[in-house]
């Protein structure tokens, strides 16, 4: 029941902090099943796995993490198990013998567990080398006769500490831990290298690995510019096939690259002058779609601006808060440091308006703060979003609808940019390995 209620608690939350969007198989995994995934995140990287599956998961966590009053209760309230580091306290890496026995028994018995092979959460841009915890509690629990399998679970987050931006959860294909079970004999080290190395290559396949961080906007313009050449979406798993392609790409033909690079940079900060993106010069104004879109955005500022403007005064302290109480923190820290710090200041000052409501104005009207601030926060928040995408296509009407030469200007150079791209695709495209299948998308698991 606790594990339930907490599990419902922070899903809601983190759906409320970030845009979640999950690419996984329509069927859960049933038996015992190992999640592995990437640790970009601090707590918010496991949190995440209460939005991927309703099972109950057995969570690793390391141990100091344990020592901390609020958060180590909640850890062993939902069963979690420690992991002693050697860079916590090399003295006590001997107990981690009996957490990979539990664990290990837990796979045994049915149930699924949580790890981060890579030990650390860090805001480097590639997968750190995996450590061989994740493969030694596999291949013990399947040993002893369970049907272990390994998930891998992509996390890529938009921009991690940014309240509302965007993180995709992805699931890759299951990895069957008994075809890594040593022969008799055998050199058990050696399945757990091989299983190890596995779980690396499975996690790259969900996850975007980069040199630098540099090289981002740079493949996100390359896949804007396929996309809308293409006319079709834009796909997280073509953003990975770019980022593998542009290593091959910088490594080989290195004039070239600087070349194409220079001029994709260069769009980008004409696009920027005009706050603009690709797809926006695909668009088509036609009188009657943009009086229905001036008419309903009118309506939206009218009902909506009066509630939102109480809302944004209601709720500064809690906005603000988090982002002043994570200003010191490291960043692959922060954005745990601005979750708990929002979680926990919203529910204060959701009492405290209630409470001071009812002290100085009577019972009727502190029941009806009670009830309605939470609906006031998620309107507020609604409006905020809707105005932003408001304000930014009205923008894009009076720079570009209104400049006809400028338009076609930046058409014309985007267009010759994309029959670029299209030709590094076609050229690089054969030589990388071969993806998972894409999966359905599963917004509301």
């Amino acid at each position: 029941m606790f594990y339930g209620f907490v599990r419902t608690v922070v899903a809601l939350l983190l759906r409320l902090f970030y845009r979640v969007k999950v690419h996984a198989p329509q069927a859960e995994s049933e038996g015992p099943v190992i999640f592995v995934g990437n640790h970009p995140n601090g707590l918010i990287d496991p949190a995440l796995v209460f939005i991927l599956t309703r099972r109950q998961v057995t969570f690793l966590a390391k141990e100091p993490l344990f020592r901390i009053p609020v958060i180590g209760a909640l850890l062993r309230g939902l069963g979690a198990l420690p992991v002693y580091r050697k860079q916590d306290d090399p003295t006590q890496m001997g107990r981690n013998e009996g957490t990979l026995d539990a664990a290990r028994g837990a796979l045994v018995a049915g149930r699924a567990i949580t790890l981060f092979p890579e030990g650390k959460s860090h805001s480097e841009p590639g997968l750190a080398e995996l450590k061989t915890g994740a493969a030694r509690i596999a291949l013990g629990a399947a040993k002893q006769g369970a049907a272990v399998r390994i998930v891998p679970v992509g996390l890529t987050y938009a921009d991690k500490h940014l309240f509302r931006s965007e993180v995709l959860i992805e699931v890759g294909p299951p990895i069957d831990v008994r075809d890594f079970l040593p022969a008799d004999g055998a050199d058990e080290a050696a399945s757990v290298r091989a299983l190890t190395e596995r779980i690396a290559g499975a996690l790259r396949a969900v996850t975007l690995n980069l040199d630098k961080w540099e090289d981002l906007p740079l493949i996100q313009l390359a896949e804007d510019l396929y996309a809308l050449r293409q006319k079709q979406a834009k796909d997280p798993e073509r953003l990975r096939y770019w980022a593998r392609g542009l290593e091959l790409f910088r490594a080989e033909e290195p004039e070239r690259f600087e070349r194409v690079r220079g001029q994709l940079m260069t769009f980008q900060r004409h696009l920027s002058l005009v706050r603009a993106d690709p797809a926006d010069l695909s668009l088509e104004y036609q009188p009657a779609p943009v009086a229905r879109f001036a008419l309903k955005n009118l309506l939206l500022l009218a009902v909506g601006l009066p509630l939102s403007l109480v809302g944004l005064c209601l709720f500064y302290v809690p906005y603000l808060f988090p982002r002043w109480a994570s200003r010191n923190a490291e960043l692959d820290v922060q954005a745990t440091v601005k979750f708990l710090a929002a979680a926990v200041t919203s529910a204060v000052w959701w009492a405290a308006l209630t409470v001071g409501a009812w002290l100085w104005l009577g019972a009727p009207v502190g029941v009806a703060v009670l009830l309605g601030v939470p609906p006031l926060a998620l309107l507020t928040l609604y409006f905020s979003e809707r105005w932003s995408v408001v304000r930014h296509d009205v923008s894009v009407f009076f720079t570009l609808g209104n400049r006809a030469r400028l338009k076609a200007r930046l058409l014309a150079e985007g267009g010759g940019l994309a029959e670029q791209v299209e030709r590094l695709a076609g050229e690089y495209h054969p030589r990388l390995a071969p993806a998972a299948a894409t999966s359905d998308v599963i917004p509301g698991r």
